[in-house]
């Protein structure tokens, strides 16, 4: 295994969010390698424990060299033990929004970290929020603007949908993709130098 020093990063994710919130700590992965794991929920799986599989199971799955840690990160929608799609089609995001409407949803993002010994470490951020109540024109106009494309729960809260949202608490970051403050302890904990590099 190589020094600690050494050790390169990869991103296992396409998600642009995650690799510009990577970006404000001065983290710059040396490689992406998305996966394409199966993300179907098993039967009773509840969205927090959800969220922290696939995160987990991503971060086995990424493909890299040698001596390179890969993180991995997933991010779930719950209201109540519901797990909200991360929407594909119109009707997904319609049925999503006309559940958030007006009442308060659950946001978990897990990110796990896996070394080149092949252990993981992970860390489950929860975050509350409350959508205000969404006329039919506003659901249609957010419909029309394709911003729900592959989005957790059909809705992007960086984006128009921060006009939406009423109430949150907990970590922005973790709600558009990525905890920041986690993700940061994960790398210093497994010797990469995160606030070295925020100190250059």
């Amino acid at each position: 295994m190589a020094p600690l020093d050494i050790w390169k990063l990869s991103l296992a994710s396409a998600s642009p969010r995650r690799l510009d919130l990577l970006k404000q700590i001065g983290v710059i992965p040396d490689s992406v390698a998305p996966t394409n794991i199966d993300e179907t929920p098993k039967a009773d799986e509840l969205p927090r424990l959800h969220a922290l599989r696939l995160a987990q199971d991503k971060a086995r799955a990424a493909q890299v060299g040698p001596d390179t840690l890969i993180l991995a990160a997933d991010t779930v929608v719950g209201v109540g033990r519901r797990i909200l799609p991360k929407t594909e089609t119109e009707g997904e995001a319609l049925t999503c929004l006309a559940l958030l409407s007006g009442r308060s949803h659950r946001v978990f993002t897990a990110v796990a970290l896996k070394k080149p010994d092949g252990s993981v470490t992970s860390r489950l951020v929860e975050a509350r929020l409350r959508f205000k109540r969404l006329s039919a024109a506003e659901v249609d106009i957010y419909v029309q603007s394709g911003e729900w494309r592959g989005k957790a729960g059909g809705y992007a809260v960086q984006g128009r949908a921060s006009a939406f949202v009423i109430e949150l608490q907990g970590s922005y970051s973790a709600v558009v993709g990525l905890p920041l403050y986690e993700t940061a302890a994960l790398l210093e904990g497994a010797g990469y130098p995160v606030w070295t590099r925020l100190s250059l």
